[in-house]
């Protein structure tokens, strides 16, 4: 019983366990982040890749 005491109150290593969640969730939102801007990044290349085909069209 002592023994189960013991582990239930000792709180080594607790730190760790929170930066680890805090690293998670932080790791988590970056990705939902490059996710969603995946898609801007998207058209913005496309409008630009349309404009120089356009441009280099009109040049020759």
């Amino acid at each position: 019983m002592t023994l189960l005491r013991n582990l239930w109150t000792d709180e080594r290593g607790q730190d760790l366990v929170e930066y680890t969640l805090l690293l998670a969730f932080v790791a988590l939102a970056s990705a939902a982040l490059f996710i969603g801007a995946g898609g801007s990044i998207n058209t913005i290349w496309t409008a630009t890749n349309t404009q120089l085909a356009a441009a280099a069209t009109s040049a020759s």
